[in-house]
């Protein structure tokens, strides 16, 4: 009985959390305007979605942005994660803690503190700004994904690749870097993921005239939702989970290893 109600309770969540999604998805291929009537089967809303220039450029600066913030967070958090894992043991967990403060952080918080420095500095917010944010708040993931495999490693590989003569450089490239890869790798999905996912950092930290997929979602909602609309969330809904599943299987597949 325990088991039963375990499981209604479980089916009730995951109905509650998944409905909503499956309904917006199948009202993508809705060939009417209203969402309370099935008209029949159609691509035309997709069709429309890929034909609108505000839609295309928001899914420009969307992935444009995912894959540099998401490069740049991943060398950075890769090195940020080497010279964390070199300190002792008292600075390398001050560090750790302030490394975890920025995912404990809500993002409303993260986005306004970022406006205010962008407005302080007096940087105008646009592409540039929204880029420096995603890389920001990137980075401790990406921290947190390679610390394990450093864990892992052992530690005098690198002193005796340097006292066999290689440079510091190449015992990184050849030593440290290989055996920390499916950490950087598990980094840089996941990285690439939170920036296609973000709204709220976004939000705050660009201009009207600088769009992502999201922020354009949400102002169009202002003035009503439109079926092009859904088929957009349904694409990036799709696109998402297939990115998650992936970052899932890698972190598995590291556990393992």
């Amino acid at each position: 009985m325990t088991r039963f109600l375990k499981r209604g309770y479980l089916a009730l969540v995951l109905l509650f959390l998944y409905v909503p999604i499956v309904v917006l998805i199948i009202q993508s291929f809705n060939a009417g305007v209203s969402r309370a009537k099935w008209e029949g089967f159609s691509l035309k809303w997709y069709i429309d979605l890929f034909r609108s220039p505000a839609i295309m450029n928001a899914l420009y600066i969307t992935l444009t942005i995912a894959l540099l913030s998401a490069l740049i967070a991943t060398v950075l958090g890769t090195l940020a994660a080497i010279g964390i894992h070199a300190m002792q043991r008292r600075p390398q967990g001050l560090m750790m803690t302030l490394t975890n403060i920025p995912m404990t952080m809500p993002d409303i918080v993260t986005g306004i503190s970022l406006m205010l420095l962008f407005i302080f500095t007096q940087v105008p917010r646009g592409y540039v700004t929204m880029l420096l944010a995603h890389i920001t708040f990137n980075i401790p993931y990406v921290i947190l994904s390679v610390m394990p495999k450093l864990k892992q490693m052992n530690r005098f590989s690198y002193e005796a690749a340097l006292d066999l003569g290689a440079t510091p450089g190449y015992a990184l490239r050849r030593v440290i870097l290989p055996a920390v890869m499916p950490g950087v790798v598990t980094g840089a999905l996941l990285s690439f993921t939170l920036s296609l996912d973000d709204f709220t950092i976004s939000y705050f930290t660009t201009s009207p005239l600088v769009q992502n997929l999201s922020t354009l979602i949400y102002s169009e909602a202002r003035k009503g939702i439109k079926p092009t609309m859904n088929a957009l969330s349904a694409l990036m809904f799709v696109s998402l989970l297939v990115l998650l599943l992936a970052v899932n299987r890698r972190v598995s597949r590291t556990n393992e290893n």
